[in-house]
């Protein structure tokens, strides 16, 4: 796991009250895209779009989308949102266009988690195109069940990246 690197000032995170940046988490470089098999990209949502910071790395690709080097791979989205208005399908359809204009084959969840899919008993991020979580101000942290389809989420893409690498 690697994070994408920040682009704004501390001045302004501070202003924002952003919450801190895992210090054990390294930052990702285009170039290590190169080394994996697939992909399982997970994005604040900022008004229904990733965050700048996540698009920012993906302009910073550019030379790996000149040679179509990821194409073919799979790839999966995941997100977090503010609330249940945060625009939850929309990050996630707003940012397959990366994932298109690099021949990645998107994976999405569809309803393969099964009953979890339709829970309604209870607050749940999420849906056919990924696992998702509300993140409220901050504080609120993902539910079991979200968690639960977000591991799926992994488990089910791996198994597309080692079909295809076979």
């Amino acid at each position: 796991m690697e994070q994408v690197p920040e682009t704004l000032s501390d001045v302004i995170l501070q202003k924002m009250k952003a919450l801190p940046k895992a210090d054990d988490v390294p930052e990702i470089r285009p170039e290590q895209l190169l080394e994996a098999d697939g992909f399982l990209f997970g994005f604040p949502s900022r008004f229904g779009v990733m965050s700048a910071q996540c698009k920012a790395f993906f302009d910073s690709t550019h030379e790996i989308w000149e040679t179509q080097a990821l194409a073919g791979k799979p790839a999966g989205i995941f997100w977090s949102t503010g609330f249940h208005g945060g625009g939850q399908e929309l990050t996630a359809l707003t940012a397959v266009t990366q994932l298109a204009h690099h021949g990645m084959i998107f994976v999405p969840l569809g309803y393969t988690f099964g009953k979890g899919m339709y829970e309604m008993n209870e607050v749940k991020g999420g849906s056919s195109y990924g696992a998702g979580t509300f993140a409220a101000d901050g504080s609120r942290q993902p539910t079991e069940l979200e968690l639960q389809q977000a591991f799926y989420q992994g488990k089910y893409l791996a198994g597309f990246a080692k079909k295809l690498k076979n």
